[in-house]
């Protein structure tokens, strides 16, 4: 039976919310603000899953989405939204976020790029796309958002001669090593398959604390997953299976906007990765903490850090929190910075209640999760910090997914 609605204000996750007989009911594919014929699909006790059979008053903001797999495959999900509007769509939803847990949020900046041609790393599956919320194969000659190196790719080789299983595709105009295609690195998933078969040299893991031998399919395992990108004058080095940022030009403004009025002696990057930030952060600060679980991620901080004063330590947050951050307050002295970046989950409580407690002067604070940044950043607030300024930072248009930053400040007189 169809029953007619108004959709209200966007949620985190892309649908629309409505409400019917004070029940929510969660509406994909709607624009806030339209009138809708909707059929529930599924009925949970709290809330309810819609479907839309007609629109009957479209938003002003609706757009024709311009990809034909749209709604078919399992990427974009705000393409029949208009790009000024998703805009400002995410930023409210990462307002919302900050101000459900009780902070006072600034006017939230949007860092923003190409609303086309942004998408610099995909994945494929036998050739081809995951369907949304299946595991069939969607076949593809092109993807819209991805950069024109992918779809050089894409259009190239045809569907039956791509790679059996899953394989990793970054591919951009920075992009410096390339042995098949221009500008392009084709990483098999399979390759993880030699970890183990060549390992560091001595001098390299000297330098990382607490060394052991990598537990994940690794940079070291297979030297064709390697991909190495001019960025903002820097040249750095990672592997394609694992996670680096998919816009570029949005990370380079992130990255110069994440070092404004930073400066010192001594800054500490947890979950530094492969060390992006702390390449940034290696000319304006003296030395660099690095803090990274995963192994592999830090070998290739190392190689990007050559010749810079850092020490790294291959622990979770958590770890160098219990073990290692008292003594190297104790002997160092306090940070300038901290430039946090944690992983969807937010930080470990350990990391959360160390930066509460030992009050630095200046965080950076970057997160893929609106939710769990809310969420630490309202510690961090309780605890004395001011949040001076919130980005959006728009990684990825055309869809849901939002990614933000946080200027956090420490006055020496705020507890006085």
């Amino acid at each position: 039976m169809a029953i007619q609605i108004v959709a209200e204000k966007m949620v985190f996750g892309g649908s629309c919310l409505a409400k019917m007989n004070g029940k929510n009911v969660f509406i994909p594919y709607a624009v806030p603000g339209e009138t809708l014929e909707i059929e529930i699909t599924k009925s949970f006790r709290d809330y309810d899953l819609a479907k839309i059979t007609r629109i009957v008053a479209a938003s002003a903001h609706r757009v024709e989405p311009f990809c034909p797999l749209y709604r078919i495959c399992g990427g974009c999900n705000m393409q029949h939204i208009s790009a000024d509007y998703q805009r400002e769509l995410r930023a409210q939803m990462l307002k919302d976020s900050f101000e459900r847990e009780g902070i006072s949020v600034p006017d939230i900046q949007i860092i923003s790029g190409e609303e086309k041609g942004y998408r610099a790393r995909i994945q494929l599956t036998d050739g081809g796309f995951k369907e949304r919320d299946s595991n069939k194969v969607v076949p593809l000659s092109a993807c819209p958002v991805a950069t024109a190196e992918i779809n050089r790719y894409l259009a190239a080789i045809p569907q039956e001669d791509r790679p059996r299983g899953r394989i990793h595709i970054f591919g951009d105009r920075r992009v410096q090593n390339a042995p098949s295609f221009d500008h392009l690195i084709l990483a098999e998933e399979k390759k993880s398959l030699k970890l183990g078969q060549q390992e560091m040299s001595e001098k390299l893991k000297k330098r990382i604390k607490h060394y052991v031998k990598p537990r994940f399919a690794g940079t070291m395992a297979d030297s064709t997953n390697l991909c190495t990108v001019a960025l903002s004058g820097k040249t750095i080095q990672f592997d394609a299976r694992g996670f680096f940022q998919s816009n570029i030009d949005v990370l380079e403004k992130t990255i110069a906007t994440l070092t404004t009025n930073l400066g010192g002696k001594r800054v500490l990057d947890m979950y530094a990765g492969a060390g992006v930030f702390s390449v940034f952060l290696s000319d304006i600060f003296e030395n660099i903490t690095l803090v990274e679980h995963n192994r592999d991620a830090l070998v290739q901080a190392e190689i990007n850090l050559a010749g810079k004063r850092h020490e790294s330590y291959g622990i979770s947050g958590a770890k160098w929190i219990r073990e290692n951050a008292a003594q190297i307050l104790s002997k160092e002295g306090s940070f300038d910075a901290v430039v946090i970046d944690p992983p969807r989950s937010g930080m470990e409580k350990e990391v959360r209640d160390w930066l509460c407690k030992n009050k630095v002067g200046q965080i950076r604070s970057v997160s893929c999760d609106p939710a769990t940044h809310a969420r630490d950043s309202a510690a961090l607030v309780k605890s004395g910090y001011t949040l001076s300024r919130l980005y959006l930072l728009d990684f990825y248009p055309q869809t849901s997914h939002i990614e933000s930053l946080a200027f956090f400040e420490h006055f020496e007189d705020d507890d006085a």
